[in-house]
């Protein structure tokens, strides 16, 4: 599965395109089977380029049979203001986390020590 995503995005990138966000959903039910299968690794990728690139990138979709199924769209200026905010609240998600889970060892920590006394 890497190996594909890694072939899409060696083909934007020699087309001149911006990579802008790379999301691995991972391994998810389809909501159908395709192909006698059940399920399949999803893979989001945001990128900015000319619009010619869409003809090469879903061709490549095509002749690539490890590729179930692939999805090309252009966002409005609503969905992109809304893929900006997403990304922000996941960065922010995650630092906060982060900070929750130190907070949390040094609870737990503090709990330790003061058991000893």
């Amino acid at each position: 599965m890497k190996e594909a995503v890694e072939k899409i995005k060696n083909v934007l990138t020699s087309h001149d395109a911006e990579i802008v966000n790379e999301e691995n959903w991972g391994l998810r039910k389809l909501a159908y089977p395709i192909n006698k299968k059940s399920t399949g690794f999803y893979q989001l990728i945001e990128f900015k380029a000319n619009p010619t690139i869409v003809d090469i990138l879903e061709t490549q979709f095509r002749r690539d049979e490890r590729f179930i199924r692939f999805l090309t769209f252009r966002q409005d200026k609503f969905a992109a203001e809304y893929a900006i905010k997403r990304r922000n609240l996941k960065s922010s998600t995650a630092t906060d986390e982060s900070k929750a889970s130190k907070n949390r060892d040094f609870m737990v920590t503090e709990e330790f020590e003061k058991k000893e006394d």
